[in-house]
């Protein structure tokens, strides 16, 4: 059996042994690489491949639906991803219970649900809430990447990170906005357009 046989995983769906702990990062991946997280991961197309270019990071994967998960483990599988996890949770659980404190480089949360009736938004992931979880987790300028299609759910965006100090705006890399997901890719083709917000957490 060839070296390049033996290094394909046959799973990267991690199921925690317990879910009162942070998870066992370092064991899932079996390397220490920086971190980074994708809320929401869709069809696993924006994770897979960025994965694929950014091979000296570890990429950990959260979603709810399973249906999705496997999708996203069927596309890191077949790609040999040793640096793709996928953990099947709800988004705010996981940022508050399975992540150490410290240990998240980035946040990529590319249209999230908009809830678009104005009697759900309270249901919106991405809110005051929200932002304790994300700056518990993150290390030192750690950053968090948004998009969305929804003008409203922008706005939100926009007021709930500017309302911080402890957040900065900043300007995506090329290299990043150039890899769309499969929703941002039917929206545009629909001539809808990619609503994009970044921040960088203040190290003070």
């Amino acid at each position: 059996m060839s070296d390049a046989t033996e290094s394909i995983p046959e799973s990267r769906i991690y199921t925690p042994t317990s879910y009162f702990e942070p998870l066992p990062i370092e064991k899932i991946f079996g390397q220490k690489q920086p971190l980074e997280v994708e809320i929401g991961c869709g069809t696993g197309t924006f994770l897979a491949e960025y994965a694929a270019q950014e091979t000296e990071r570890n990429f950990l994967g959260i979603e709810r639906l399973l249906g999705r998960v496997r999708k996203v483990n069927k596309k890191s599988v077949r790609r040999g991803l040793l640096n793709v996890a996928i953990v099947r949770v709800e988004a705010s659980y996981a940022i508050q219970y399975f992540l150490e404190e410290q240990s998240v480089q980035a946040f990529h949360i590319y249209f999230p649900d908009p809830w678009p009736k104005r009697k759900h938004w309270k249901n919106r992931l991405v809110a005051p809430p929200l932002l304790p979880l994300l700056e518990r987790c993150l290390t030192p300028e750690g950053k968090v990447y948004l998009r969305t299609d929804n003008r409203d759910y922008y706005e939100q965006m926009l007021e709930t990170f500017e309302g911080s100090e402890r957040f900065a705006p900043i300007e995506a890399p090329s290299t990043l906005t150039a890899i769309r997901t499969d929703f941002e890719k039917g929206f545009n083709e629909q001539g809808i357009p990619t609503l994009y917000c970044q921040y960088r957490l203040s190290s003070d």
